[in-house]
């Protein structure tokens, strides 16, 4: 098929932002993937399966339809293809999926626990606790499914998939990994915080306002 030229852009900026998967520490050898939706298109843009960070130029990442069918490239996708095409075929607002198993959320994960809003950058970033989505198998879009229904219950633009590790969303790819990038700073706060004696939890009211300045005031408008 002929592909429309936001495709070469996108492959640029999907393979650029693996190395920000790496340069945080939220993933270790082969896992994780970004994947990023072309604008005014049924396609988007994902890692292939099994390849080394080191090794990944915008050539190798691969199209795929939003059935997850691969429709450009030379290497099978990410693993974890049907769970994004899920995400992009219910959700048109999500520009963005990230997953990784970035150490310290991942550990929430592993207890079935969501990750308390004790912070005001939890407040501004996720509007609440950091939720916990049902355990699925990888292969088929059971985690798509998971994701889909786990966030429509919270403003948080990521999910701790129960026994496996954290999955993003975000406007476009690059706001998907800020959400992870953040994700893991705060499960790690949050650990050490716990370490130490009791949480403190904000008030609702406060998380409230909190969100909403950050997600309308702060930075450049």
């Amino acid at each position: 098929m002929t592909l429309p030229p936001a495709v070469a852009d996108l492959r640029e900026q999907v393979c650029g932002l693996h190395t920000e998967l790496v340069r945080y520490g939220l993933v270790a050898w082969t896992a994780g993937n970004i994947s990023g939706r072309v604008p005014g298109e049924d396609l988007f843009v994902i890692k292939p399966s099994g390849i080394s960070y080191d090794d990944l130029t915008p050539a190798s990442m691969v199209v795929c339809d939003l059935d997850g069918t691969l429709v450009d490239g030379e290497l099978a996708p990410s693993s974890d293809t049907a769970a994004h095409a899920y995400v992009y075929r219910s959700r048109p607002d999500i520009g963005g999926v990230v997953h990784t198993h970035s150490p310290y959320a991942t550990a929430w994960a592993a207890r079935d626990e969501p990750i308390p809003c004790v912070l005001t950058a939890m407040a501004d970033e996720f509007g609440g606790d950091i939720p916990v989505g049902p355990f699925a198998l990888i292969g088929d879009d059971s985690i798509g499914q998971g994701i889909v229904a786990t966030l429509a219950e919270s403003r948080s633009p990521a999910v701790l998939m129960r026994n496996h590790g954290v999955f993003t969303v975000g406007k476009d790819a690059k706001a998907a990994v800020k959400a992870a990038v953040m994700c893991e700073d705060v499960a790690r706060t949050v650990h050490l915080a716990r370490s130490g004696g009791p949480l403190v939890p904000i008030d609702p009211g406060h998380i409230d306002s909190l969100y909403h300045r950050y997600q309308t005031v702060y930075g450049q408008r």
